[in-house]
């Protein structure tokens, strides 16, 4: 007898073309949910999307535009979203900037996904009760919000801090979504998988060098029991005791950096963050 827990939920995941969300994405349609994937890569994507049943959704989150052509094509196919998983994001040198000339770890890990999960809020609306999943890091703890200086264009971007930064703005987002959205009966959970296995550095020389290296089977672990903790909250659903807090794999509030709780950076994120997209 097959486990349906998800029967009669529509998920969308991103960063679905390997990895942790492409686990958790044939995890839970096994569950029985209608899965939805996106991803940068069409070669890697396309297998996934075929295990899942679905065709999929390409987009690259170091464009705006793909992200608004994404939430489109996502507004086509469903009328409700149960289940955003906000999983894209990565470490990435911070040399070139995006095509829309944002500081790439600050746009793929916040950026994008803050427009995706604003635009399809028609959709978790419409579902009477929802759930926004975002994946952080324990590397939020060495990220620095600068209100005045989100993009780096006043100070340097060293790519560690960088990508710490934009994990500690998934959380600081979270807290957002549940102070503003409540009404819509949209739950937000920010969640760290642990360090997990897969190609979250690949566009990083020097993460990329650990993770090709005897070290990483010291240093990670497994893609599924990375995505393991995505599931379980995917699954628990929209839970008003998760809603707003951070997730250290299955334990429910984290260690965090300060700047997650400051009333101030969580509305002043989101300002900002509107105005840059085009929101505000």
């Amino acid at each position: 007898m097959t486990d349906q827990t998800m029967a009669g939920r529509t998920v969308l995941v991103t960063g679905a073309s390997d990895g942790i969300g492409a686990e958790a994405a044939r995890v839970l349609a096994g569950k029985g949910a209608t899965v939805l994937v996106t991803g940068r890569s069409a070669d890697k994507l396309r297998p996934v999307a075929e295990a899942v049943g679905t065709e999929p959704l390409v987009a690259d989150f170091a464009r705006l535009d793909d992200v608004r052509r994404l939430a489109s094509e996502v507004g086509e196919r469903v009328e409700r979203l149960d289940v955003l998983m906000n999983n894209a994001g990565g470490t990435i040198s911070p040399k070139k900037r995006t095509a829309d000339g944002h500081e790439p770890n600050f746009q793929v890990n916040h950026l994008a996904p803050f427009l995706l999960t604003n635009l399809l809020r028609p959709q978790l609306a419409a579902a009477g009760s929802s759930l926004v999943v975002n994946t952080s890091s324990v590397g939020n703890l060495i990220g620095k919000i600068v209100l005045d200086d989100l993009d780096y264009e006043h100070r340097r971007a060293i790519e560690f801090p960088a990508y710490g930064t934009g994990k500690l703005m998934n959380i600081v987002f979270t807290r957002g979504i549940a102070q503003r959205w409540a009404d819509d009966g949209i739950v937000s959970v920010a969640v760290h998988p642990g360090p997990v296995g897969s190609s979250f550095g690949r566009d990083s020389w020097l993460v990329g060098l650990l993770y090709r290296s005897p070290l990483k089977r010291f240093a990670t672990i497994s893609v599924p029991e990375g995505a393991a903790p995505l599931i379980a909250l995917a699954e628990r659903g929209p839970d008003p005791a998760v809603n707003g807090r951070y997730w250290s794999q299955f334990k429910a509030d984290g260690r965090e950096n300060r700047q997650a709780s400051d009333q101030a950076i969580i509305e002043g994120l989101w300002e900002r963050s509107a105005a840059l997209v085009g929101l505000a």
